[in-house]
């Protein structure tokens, strides 16, 4: 009953059986049991599972079954061939049957309902990597390379050696300027909540306002459905690779992120974070990777290996809080109050914020907006973009503003989960580069990736450096449009309405996306097509697998 239970409110939040976010979430005890504590009726759910124990308790003991049970007597023969076939049962599930056999379907609803459970919880369990050439079709290395470093290069780029690399010199003025950069990744910030994309609620006026005022990306995809995957795209800018993103995997420190160039360039870079960052690794992940940290933090410690500053956010600099965190309103006037110190010592900085407050239980301050806390996702919302309006306009008033780029993306979109293997629309995020200085509002409608949007930012501000990316600068005229999409074992490249989708079992898909009803319709495998796909992530993979992502 209890498991029964937990798996209604997992399918609430996910639309899925126990998958590999319910393993990840165990690790992760005070977020999780504060979210669920302040986002479902526990009393009533607690109670059902009492009730119905006591129940079947008094009728066992009724029936005499307890009785008969321990009280009856056996033969060790008889005894081990139980044991024995038990053991038999146990084995071959664990050796031959596997949770993915039981996608049956075209339609995910229907491969879902078909799973076990607590079968897909323990396998999922055993399943958190996964190396691509283990699991999906490959094509000859060389050839993969050769693929996607044509895919890769851009006008006036040059790659720095042969073979397994991307890395190429981007061309630009050694004597460019060098902004302040405040990076905003938002929470759960769907494309579908903004009145720019067709929302009539008004929860986003001062997105939508921002929209008009930017550099902004109307024809952008994230390229997970996780928070940590929205953080490996903007960092690493690559594509997704299979399995747990890199951010929570051993050994990535000392990775060429984009920390790498802004460190070049004499920037400190920051992580904000309002809950505590040893949450989904990330303390690890950014103090290894050069980034100075300021979280809320609940008593957990960096590894000696990391070189960099922990600061901790006090008591009396939070105003409101919840499972996951501070409220966007706190971590926004902690990043402010970072900058003016950085501003003060004319230190130019790189300042990334992650948000927290567009999350079940969606609760934040009350009399911010019209829609009462704790009420739903559009309370959220709505909560995120006026603290985001908010920090802009605290902004506008310090010194350091007219010297500051703001970038803003969501992580991932807030719902992910369709009756198609991938849920195109479900991955379209909104994304914007503010206030760069000569650089007119525009509204980019090229087809793209979280990847590019760094890369992107280093265009516009003409500078010249090492790219480790496989993210492009989308503003150029030979940028080859195409989104790269995924959960942590489908891989995907979309290309126009072609969309590849690579699976598990080395199995792919070919489809043609419709917009206007977000389906897919399959079509006949183009090779050529396929083998692009598999170049994108098999590169990846082989580069992270291989230690040569690091600086």
């Amino acid at each position: 009953m209890f498991t029964f239970l937990a798996e209604v409110t997992f399918w609430e939040e996910f639309h899925a059986r126990f998958n590999f976010i319910a393993v990840d979430y165990l690790i992760y005890t005070h977020e999780v049991v504060s979210n669920i504590q302040q986002s479902y009726p526990l009393p009533l759910l607690i109670g059902i599972v009492a009730t119905t124990t006591v129940a079947e308790i008094w009728l066992f003991v009724n029936w005499g079954v307890f009785k008969n049970t321990f009280t009856h007597k056996i033969t060790f023969p008889v005894s081990s061939a139980v044991f024995a076939g038990a053991i038999a049962v146990v084995t071959v599930f664990i050796a031959f049957v596997r949770n993915n056999d039981a996608e049956w379907s075209n339609n995910r609803y229907n491969n879902e309902i078909s799973k076990a459970g607590i079968y897909s919880f323990f396998a999922e369990f055993r399943n958190n990597r996964m190396d691509y050439a283990d699991f999906y079709t490959t094509i000859d290395n060389k050839k993969a390379f050769e693929m996607i470093r044509a895919a890769v290069k851009e006008e006036g780029e040059t790659f720095i050696s042969q073979g397994t690399s991307v890395k190429r010199k981007v061309t630009g003025s050694p004597n460019a300027a060098k902004p302040n950069v405040v990076f905003i990744l938002m929470e759960s910030m769907s494309g579908s909540f903004m009145k720019e994309f067709g929302n009539d609620k008004n929860i986003t006026p001062a997105m939508d306002a921002l929209a008009q005022e930017s550099v902004f990306f109307s024809n952008l995809y994230a390229t997970g459905t996780r928070t940590v995957r929205g953080m490996e795209a903007v960092t690493l800018c690559i594509p997704p690779t299979p399995g747990q993103s890199i951010v929570k995997r051993p050994d990535n420190h000392g990775l060429y992120t984009i920390n790498t160039v802004f460190k070049e360039k004499g920037y400190q870079s920051s992580f904000f974070y309002g809950g505590d960052g040893y949450f989904d690794n990330m303390n690890s992940y950014y103090g290894g990777n050069g980034f100075t940290i300021y979280d809320r933090g609940h008593g957990s410690i960096l590894a000696d290996d990391i070189k960099v500053t922990r600061n901790h956010i006090e008591d009396n600099e939070v105003t409101f809080e919840n499972a996951w965190g501070i409220c966007d309103e706190d971590i926004y006037k902690k990043m402010l109050s970072v900058a003016d110190e950085k501003y003060k010592k004319g230190e130019p900085f790189f300042n990334f914020v992650m948000t927290t407050s567009n999350h079940r239980p969606y609760t934040y301050p009350s009399g911010r907006i019209d829609i009462p806390s704790g009420s739903g996702r559009d309370g959220a919302v709505k909560y995120a973009d006026y603290a985001l309006g908010k920090m802009i306009k605290e902004a506008k008033a310090k010194p350091w503003f007219k010297n500051t780029v703001f970038v803003i993306v969501a992580d991932h979109c807030a719902s992910s989960a369709g009756k198609d293997e991938i849920d195109v629309a479900n991955y379209h995020i909104p994304a914007y580069i503010y206030n760069a200085q000569g650089v007119a509002p525009q509204k980019v409608q090229s087809l793209c990736s979280q990847i590019d949007l760094m890369p992107t930012l280093f265009g516009l501000l003409n500078w010249d450096y090492t790219s480790g990316f496989f993210g492009q600068n989308v503003l150029k005229d030979s940028f080859k449009q195409r989104a790269l999409l995924g959960t942590y074992r489908k891989l995907t490249l979309m290309k126009g309405n072609d969309v590849m989708i690579l699976g598990d079992q080395r199995k792919q898909n070919f489809y043609s996306y419709d917009k206007t009803d977000n389906s897919l319709k399959a079509k006949k495998i183009d090779n050529t097509f396929l083998e692009e796909a598999i170049s994108w992530y098999q590169t990846a993979d082989y580069l992270f697998a291989n230690k040569l992502l690091k600086e």
